[in-house]
Order: structure tokens, then sequence, then C-alpha cells
């Protein structure tokens, strides 16, 4: 039986991969823990602790408590959020990073933590990014990845410490808000859509960013972290997407279930100018080959579930 450790678990990802890894394990053994508590289901319906990631010690002394064998390192500054504030995001990001990594080599525990399309540049083909391909970004949420990648490579390597991650696209959600990302967008436009019918985009028209959908995203970790280790070569970094489209796409599709919903733009440059470094569309081929990676969800059928979702939860915000 798991035990799993769970940092920043109430954010985008956490709050709703700690409800699905209660549904599959004992809710007892999977922890989350973040720096502030909430009422969120997440934070109430199991074991939840208040953890700063930049304390080694505390993170240590919570795994030892819980006997952890896995630990899926969430805490970070998103890449909006980093880019305001770089020194910030470096001591959070990486040396968070570092002291999950020294926690698992510690308990001899499976980690994971993900990657972004952050991690590609200006220089990266833009169309289907290659698995491999050139990686110089021009952002410091980006760097943070990159590093992060070949910091838990060498983990492997160094330490024997099964390390997995995944390059996660922007990612959509009708639970958890937003956290500060360049694809918050693609979020906050259904609300705007359901509540006044007018959205003002920070995104520019004809700007294409990879997209998943939450419960896809959710399976993907879970799938990559079950796979068989032999299997897998990029162990740190696998494209993952599941669609690519820009803001107006998205609205057209919201427009076949809200046709008075209108978008009107208002473009932020820091935010442009981090989707503009970012591939327009990701080559997946590799997840596919060495652990069966798969979606459920397109546009169309996400933008259905969306509504529906929000309309069931009144429309609030988080």
């Amino acid at each position: 039986m798991k035990r799993i450790l769970i940092t920043g678990a109430l954010g985008q990802i956490g709050t709703e991969l700690t409800l699905k890894l209660r549904e599959i394990y004992r809710g007892d053994f999977v922890i989350a823990t973040d720096i502030r508590k909430n009422d969120s289901e997440a934070a109430q319906n199991g074991p939840f602790e208040i953890l700063d990631v930049t304390s080694l010690n505390s993170i240590i002394e919570i795994a030892k408590k819980y006997k952890v064998d896995t630990i899926i390192h969430l805490a970070a500054l998103l890449s909006a959020k980093a880019e305001a504030s770089p020194l910030n995001a470096w001591n959070l990001n990486m040396g968070g990073l570092l002291n999950a990594l020294e926690t698992a080599r510690e308990m001899n525990a499976q980690f994971f933590t993900p990657s972004s399309i952050g991690a590609f540049g200006p220089t990266t083909p833009k169309t289907l990014t290659p698995q491999d391909t050139v990686m110089r970004p021009a952002t410091m949420y980006g760097v943070n990845k990159v590093a992060g990648e070949l910091l838990c490579d060498y983990y492997h390597r160094k330490y024997a410490v099964d390390t997995r991650g995944l390059r996660f696209p922007g990612l959509i959600s009708y639970i958890a808000p937003p956290g500060g990302g360049t694809t918050d967008y693609a979020v906050e436009i259904f609300y705007e859509a359901i509540n006044s019918r007018n959205y003002t985009c920070y995104i520019k028209e004809g700007t294409y960013m990879d997209m998943m959908y939450m419960p896809d995203a959710l399976n993907a970790l879970i799938d990559l972290m079950e796979a068989d280790s032999s299997r897998l070569t990029h162990r740190n970094s696998f494209n993952v997407t599941a669609m690519s489209f820009a803001p107006e796409q998205l609205a057209l599709e919201i427009r076949k279930h809200i046709p008075d919903f209108e978008i009107t733009y208002k473009v932020d440059p820091i935010r442009q100018m981090i989707a503009d470094s970012w591939p327009n569309s990701i080559d997946a081929s590799a997840a596919e080959a060495e652990w069966g990676f798969k979606i459920e969800y397109d546009l169309a059928k996400m933008t259905v579930d969306m509504i529906q979702k929000l309309l069931r939860k009144g429309n609030k915000k988080g």
C-alpha cells in the first residue's frame, strides 16, 4: 500500500489530485501538505500538515512521521508570479525541489514533480515540439523547470531515486482557481462566460498554446507513477498534451453553448511575452510509446464538461 506525501496540495493540481488519490488508495495514507490550510475538502477529509518546503528538516520530519514511500512535489510559484518575483521563484522552486529530493533519497521514496512547456524557449521548434530539443527558456519559471528536470535526472543517476515527471501544458479545471500561470485565461474565460457573458483576455488573438483538462492530467500523472520503471527513458521530462488552441477558438467553442458570449482583448505584455516563447503544439509520442499516455478530452468535450460542472457548482471561482 502506498503512503503518499503531497506538497503544494492545495494548489490547482494538488486540490484534485489529493482527492483522487484518496479514492484510489487508503485516505489516511495520502498526506496533504501546504504552506497554509483552508476549508477545502483536500485539507479537511484526510491527514493534513502545514509545511514550508524551503525547510528540509520539516519535510523529512513529516515524511518520517507518516513513513511515506512516495513523494509528489507540487509546491512552486507559477510562470507569471515567478516572472514578477524571480528571486522568490528560485528560492521556492529550486530550494523546495532540492529539499523534496533529499527527503526522497533519505526515505528511499518514489518521486514525482511536474515540469512544464515553460521549459521550452524562443529557439525551440514551435510546431509539434519534439521530446528532445533545444531548451533555452526566457523566463525564471522556465529556467527553474529545465534545472529541475536535470536535478531529478541527477538524483536518479547518482542516488537511484525513482524520479518521474511530466511537462504539463496549461491545465484547465473547474475545481481549483488559477494560480498565477500564463495559461490561466483558459480557466477564467469559462467563469466570465457564465457570469457576465464577456471576457477581456490578456493574451492576444492567434496565440496558440497547448492545454489539457485536469482529469486527463491527473490520469497521466498516476499512469506514469504506476508504469514499469524499466520502460522509462525520459523519466523526468515527458511531453504531454491534449489540445492546442488560440483564445478566439476557445471563445468560439464556448459560444456554441452560450451564444451571446463576447471576448475582447487587453494584452498583458509580460504574460504575452511568456506565451510567445512557448510552443504552439507538442509531440507526445515518447509518452505514448514508453508508458501508454492517452487522453479522453478534446476541446469540444472539455468545453461541454466545464460549463456543465460550473453551472452545477454555482459559478463561483474556487
